[in-house]
């Protein structure tokens, strides 16, 4: 009979993925995604280790391609000899809670390769799409060395606004004949994109996509005086125009890090992922406080509009700091 596998302590997992063990690296962001007491450990460990990575965003609406993009930017920077990590945000199973697509199937290309390291994860219902685990998990990987971050969507619901908190250049793809939904979406579209993709470029509209594209960064109120979202043409099954938007991404990288606007962004996730962390800590202890006996006379003086709502709830939060 086999031994099961003795499970590591969560700094021993941390050194063995530090020390390019893939299993291991996989085992610390599954506890990341869990959320608990360990993922909160290696939230500790890899801080110290983390800010040299870069993170690229990679949104737009269903059936954009942008796996496939995903899979082509992979091979290009595999080319350059670059170690990248990919985080794929799937829809939650409604069973189990976990990823439905995996990551063999969106990028099997890749998935044997050691210098590509791809995780699908979860969004278990969160409302943008974006599991709350994400920024732990890019940290995670930026502080076991992975510099170049993927980080794909599913793209539904308010997932084009969350995926521009968590990147430091957001590429915003879409597809030829999209012009009434980019009209539909203008607002969001306009604020989250540093750099726009025309994927599947090489069928019919792809020009007047383009040009309604740059009819609306012409007619947007966003300032465009220090970078204005180039539009990059691409085909991701083939891997035209890929070489372009990889150059693209640099030069917005350059310039945010040149401009002090990368370090405004980042301070401003932090911030961001600070208060989460805190709402985070007194929901839990919100949930531990309403239970007792005095908690159930407190709701039955509710339900007999003897007490009203918010005089109940301050009297449970008594004492709560």
């Amino acid at each position: 009979m086999l031994m099961a596998r003795q499970r590591l302590p969560v700094p021993e997992l941390f050194q063995a993925a530090l020390d390019g063990d893939r299993s291991s690296l996989a085992r610390l962001l599954s506890l990341i995604e869990r959320g608990d007491d360990e993922a909160r450990e290696i939230g500790r460990l890899a801080y110290p280790r983390s800010g040299a990575g870069y993170t690229v965003g990679l949104t737009g609406a269903p059936g954009a391609g942008k796996s496939t993009l995903t899979s082509s930017i992979i091979g290009h920077l595999r080319s350059l000899e670059l170690e990248i990590a990919v985080l794929a945000i799937d829809p939650s199973s409604p069973f189990t809670g976990g990823a439905i697509l995996g990551d063999r199937v969106r990028m099997q290309d890749h998935a044997t390769d050691p210098g590509v390291f791809i995780r699908s994860m979860a969004t278990r219902g969160h409302l943008g799409g974006l599991s709350l685990a994400t920024p732990e998990a890019v940290r995670a990987l930026d502080a076991i060395g992975r510099h170049w971050i993927l980080v794909e969507t599913v793209g539904v619901g308010q997932v084009e606004v969350e995926v521009a908190g968590k990147a430091d250049t957001t590429v915003v793809v879409v597809n030829p004949g999209w012009g009434d939904s980019v009209q539909a979406n203008k607002a969001g579209l306009m604020e989250i994109a540093d750099v726009f993709v025309i994927n599947k470029a090489d069928r019919k509209g792809a020009d007047e996509t383009r040009r309604d594209l740059m009819q609306m960064l012409d007619l947007s109120d966003l300032d465009h005086d220090t970078w204005r979202p180039p539009i990059v043409s691409t085909v991701g099954t083939t891997g035209e125009g890929i070489v372009e938007l990889w150059d693209t991404v640099l030069e917005h990288r350059a310039h945010v890090e040149s401009s002090g606007v990368l370090a405004e962004r980042r301070t401003f996730r932090l911030r961001e992922e600070l208060r989460e962390i805190i709402a985070q800590r007194l929901g839990r202890r919100a949930r531990e406080i309403c239970t007792g006996d005095r908690w159930d006379e407190l709701t039955e003086e509710v339900v007999a509009r003897s007490t009203d709502p918010w005089t109940a709830a301050d009297e449970m939060l008594v004492g709560l700091a």
